[in-house]
């Protein structure tokens, strides 16, 4: 997969292009990446993704303290997964929110070359969000440009949504989530040197920094994959601050199952499939200790039984 993370770029042959945050690329971006990937396998266009960095309402301020369901690096690595041949990170500033509809779409159509556009049908887009679907068809058919709305995707009646996801995952709900990603929620990072307290209990951890701006569940012990070297372990992860060690800092640790090798420096990847419980502050390390052990075997008993597990990276 070419990722372009500039504006100077050109695509030289013809595509077809999906446009969007894709924050999470959950079950509705992926409908509109499926019809672009249609486009290449009957008609040879390259098929990409046009997204933006940082995220617009990131950009402009509109949401206290906001997160996204994917860091950068998670994007890229879930957009692979796709099998698009391009994604593109366009960097978005003032400049670009400025451009009206009919620059917007000059701006594309020289970047690309696109021949087909696949949006969402509610999609907005330039200047004060001045343009809609209905804009974009009249520009598109001006250029010989196909452009596709793509319905609003449901599970159970609710509508798949990046903003449905974030109040999931701020909920702890991370079985739903999965359905609703069509794939378990996960976060990338690189194996960081910690306290070692846990190896004392006989409960060895891998830490990773939370990435940064990445909306993280809350505070927690959770049933986890652990995806290093593509080899796939079960774990348990705790989210949070060790509030038994009067720790300050969030951070992601997480002990794998039978495993014990030094991968200090690895770049790692841990999947969230179940929330065991809240974090919680023990009166000692023994009882720490003995309330481990219980989250262990509880996740254990999920590994052969959790629906959520057929959900893939």
């Amino acid at each position: 997969m070419k990722i372009y993370e500039t504006g100077e770029f050109n695509i030289k042959e013809e595509s077809a292009v999906a446009i969007g945050n894709f924050d999470g690329i959950h079950l509705g971006h992926q409908e509109l990446v499926k019809t672009v990937l249609s486009y290449r396998e009957s008609c040879g266009y390259k098929a990409a993704i046009f997204s933006f960095d940082p995220h617009p309402v990131d950009f402009f301020g509109r949401v206290e303290d906001f997160r996204t369901i994917l860091s950068v690096d998670e994007k890229k690595y879930a957009a692979e997964k796709t099998g698009i041949d391009i994604l593109i990170q366009y960097p978005f500033d003032y400049n670009f929110a400025s451009l009206s509809p009919v620059e917007f779409m000059e701006l594309l159509y020289r970047k690309t070359n696109c021949r087909v556009l696949v949006v969402g049908e509610n999609y907005y887009f330039g200047k004060n969000r001045s343009g809609n679907i209905d804009t974009l068809r009249e520009l598109g058919r001006q250029r010989d440009i196909k452009v596709i709305g793509i319905p609003r995707v449901k599970v159970d009646g609710i509508r798949v949504s990046s903003t449905e996801i974030r109040g999931l995952i701020s909920q702890g709900d991370m079985e739903y989530t999965a359905r609703l990603l069509n794939k378990p929620y996960f976060a990338i990072g690189n194996v960081v040197k910690g306290y070692e307290r846990g190896r004392a209990m006989d409960f060895p951890t891998v830490n990773i920094e939370p990435p940064i701006k990445k909306l993280l569940p809350p505070d927690g012990v959770y049933f986890s994959t652990v995806i290093i070297d593509d080899r796939e372990y079960f774990g348990m992860t705790n989210i949070g601050k060790n509030p038994t060690f009067d720790g300050n800092r969030r951070k992601i640790e997480t002990n794998i199952f039978d495993f014990d090798e030094n991968i200090y420096g690895k770049r790692i990847i841990i999947t969230f499939y179940k929330k065991i419980r809240s974090e919680i502050r023990f009166a000692d390390k023994d009882k720490l200790r003995e309330q481990l052990n219980r989250d262990r075997q509880e996740c254990m008993d999920l590994i052969d039984d959790l629906d959520a597990l057929k959900y893939k990276l």
